[in-house]
């Protein structure tokens, strides 16, 4: 059996690993902001007009001069005479005076000489003489009465209150969400220059390793990890080139990884069970130039024989077989890597706080991942909801199973760390689970 001279923390080996890359290393391409989804920024984003650029209101109602409402109540209320409609989608023709208002609708553009928006529930037409003290009013002619006075600015958005011309809405490094790709749109920005998405060259070893679509015979399995991390890769902002899977020959693998780091950006190998091929995955891997491997497993489970290494540049990851191994490490360590290709802004994993459902061993020194079914306080057993009064909390309940049953990661809607320096955690306490 091989012996791991120094089992680095995840967070340390990371580091280390990052701190061989250069990045940002993206090169940058202009596509339609309609395909801009999930793509990472290459450059500062400037708005080249003000958002809005006309004051709007926020409401149906009327447009007033505030200071003619000032005052006004149920009691006593202001009374405005009625000059027009503006036009959505269009500038009003016309300007008010005081003493006058105008009907707007939400989104409507504010006419000149206005400053607020009184909402329609606080106002009521008069038509003719119907207000005492006014029986020579025209009949043709309607006042608004207004019940609510309003403040200036009231239920309006002012020009740039959004956004202000020149300034910076979105900065570089940034994965674009839905938000900002309509934050685009309402700009007029229709193409966004964006980072190039990571190759990522995936290479699957092992001679008991087959094809998904191959029959096994007694001792193969089919080739899950090419798969599931093909998917982590592609979800980070990733272009995956799989490599097929190459037996555990020192020269195959070592001619199909060179291959790989010669066209992609990041290369992952995932090793066969045996010590041996663990052995030759890094053997490879200092193979394809300096510096070579630089983390030779980590003090975590599962995931240990993680070989971390960087070869002329670029990211060289070897992971363990076992699919949840795998796929976790892949978590910790292909997706750091590809988002500091990306050059994109470091950002917190989305978390949830719950409540542990049974006590779960650990050992001092080592960092332990544990998948989790999360579900909510209101469908969880009723000894658990005695412990709490908050009928919205998260409880988290420990799938437990070994590092190749990749159904066991399925069944998971998180994984909850335990820190090196916990000995376990108890049923009862909350805890932050890592979503995935």
């Amino acid at each position: 059996m091989p012996e791991f001279l120094r089992l680095l923390p995840p967070d340390e080996a990371r580091a280390l690993l990052l701190s061989h890359l250069a990045g940002p290393e993206a090169d940058s391409e202009l596509i339609d902001t309609t395909r801009a989804l999930d793509r990472v920024t290459a450059e500062d984003v400037i708005a080249p007009h003000p958002l809005p650029e006309f004051p709007r209101s926020t409401v149906d109602g009327y447009a007033v001069r505030a200071r003619d409402t000032f005052g006004a109540s149920d009691s006593l209320p202001a009374y405005l005479n009625l000059i027009g409609e503006v036009p959505m989608g269009d500038s009003p023709a016309f300007e008010l005076q005081s003493g006058q208002c105008a009907l707007i609708h939400t989104g409507g553009m504010l006419p000149d000489g206005s400053d607020a928006v009184v909402m329609l529930e606080y106002t009521q037409n008069v038509v003719g003489s119907s207000r005492p003290g006014r029986q020579n009013v025209a009949p043709a002619k309607t006042e608004i009465e207004i019940m609510r006075a309003a403040a200036e600015g009231e239920n309006v958005i002012r020009v740039g209150e959004d956004v202000a011309a020149g300034q910076t809405v979105i900065p570089r490094g940034v994965r674009l969400r839905a938000a900002e790709i309509g934050g685009l749109m309402a700009l007029g920005l229709i193409h966004v220059r964006v980072a190039r998405k990571a190759r990522v060259g995936l290479i699957s070893s092992g001679d008991e390793v087959i094809a998904p679509s191959q029959s096994p015979r007694p001792g193969q399995v089919r080739d899950v990890n090419a798969y599931t991390l093909s998917s982590l890769a592609m979800k980070s902002g990733g272009e995956v080139v799989l490599y097929g899977i190459v037996r555990d020959q020192f020269e195959a693998l070592q001619k199909t990884a060179a291959r790989a780091l010669a066209e992609c950006d990041v290369v992952v190998i995932t090793a066969g069970s045996s010590a041996s091929t663990r052995d030759m995955t890094a053997d490879v891997i200092n193979s394809l130039g300096a510096p070579g491997v630089l983390v030779h497993g980590i003090n975590t489970r599962p995931g240990k024989p993680t070989i971390l290494g960087v070869c002329k540049g670029k990211a060289v990851i070897g992971l363990p077989g076992n699919p949840v191994s795998a796929l976790v490490n892949g978590y910790l360590f292909l997706v750091p890597v590809i988002e500091k290709w990306l050059g994109e802004t470091p950002r917190p994993r989305p978390t949830v706080t719950a409540r542990l459902t049974v006590n779960i061993p650990s050992q001092a020194g080592r960092e332990d991942w544990i998948p989790v079914k999360l579900s909510s306080m209101n469908h969880s057993p009723s000894s658990l909801k005695e412990q709490s009064m908050d009928h919205g909390e998260w409880i988290a309940d420990p799938i437990f199973g070994k590092s190749n049953l990749i159904f066991t990661l399925a069944a998971a809607g998180g994984l909850l760390r335990i820190s090196p320096d916990a000995t376990g955690l108890s049923a009862g306490e909350m805890v932050e689970v890592v979503l995935i």
